[in-house]
């Protein structure tokens, strides 16, 4: 009986090996090609490239990573305020567009004002207004996306969290600056 078993194992490993050695090897005629590289050739019935096509390199475009454009960020440090608030702020970038995006957790048991803005050059800014609930789970938002104008490092974002009720008092500011890019 434990043989039987064990050749019932060994069936079904086999079933399960061939498949995953099929896909794992990938499709026929992808030897030699590299990841994110683009090859076109042009194929007529004779399953050839097409003598009269001229030739095409290989070619590798600096912004994509194979599942598109690739996005940059500079964050600024993770920070937490003794109420409860934890937040950090970023300038991303993907192309030729630039957003402001904080991440952030609200420990406090209570909905929020949050402000979200996205400085950049020639005294440009955009502002969004955050809806921070009372759930303790973590979140993000972010402004809407611009075309970048000057150099990326132009640009700041500020988040800034306040007691939606009552006074108001700032509870916690976060910025994108980080502590190597800290001023005077």
């Amino acid at each position: 009986m434990n043989l039987r078993l064990l050749a019932l194992v060994g069936a079904v490993a086999g079933a399960i090996a061939l498949p995953l050695a099929m896909a794992s090897a990938g499709p026929v005629g992808d030897e030699g090609r590299t990841a994110g590289a683009v090859e076109v050739a042009d194929t007529r019935a004779t399953g050839g490239p097409d003598p009269k096509a001229p030739p095409v390199e290989p070619s590798r475009s600096p912004l994509l990573l194979g599942l598109g454009l690739a996005t940059a960020a500079r964050c600024g440090p993770e920070l937490t305020s003794p109420d409860g608030v934890e937040a950090q702020t970023c300038v991303l970038s993907q192309g030729e567009d630039s957003w402001a995006r904080t991440y952030y957790r609200n420990a406090t048991g209570r909905a929020l004002d949050a402000f979200l803005s996205l400085m950049g050059p020639e005294g440009r800014t955009v502002r969004t207004r955050c809806a921070v609930g009372a759930e303790d789970e973590p979140e993000s938002c972010e402004t809407p996306h611009e075309r970048t104008r000057g150099e990326l490092a132009a640009y700041t974002a500020v988040a800034e969290f306040a007691r939606a009720t009552g006074d108001g008092s700032l509870l916690l500011r976060s910025g994108s600056n980080s502590q190597a890019d800290a001023g005077s």
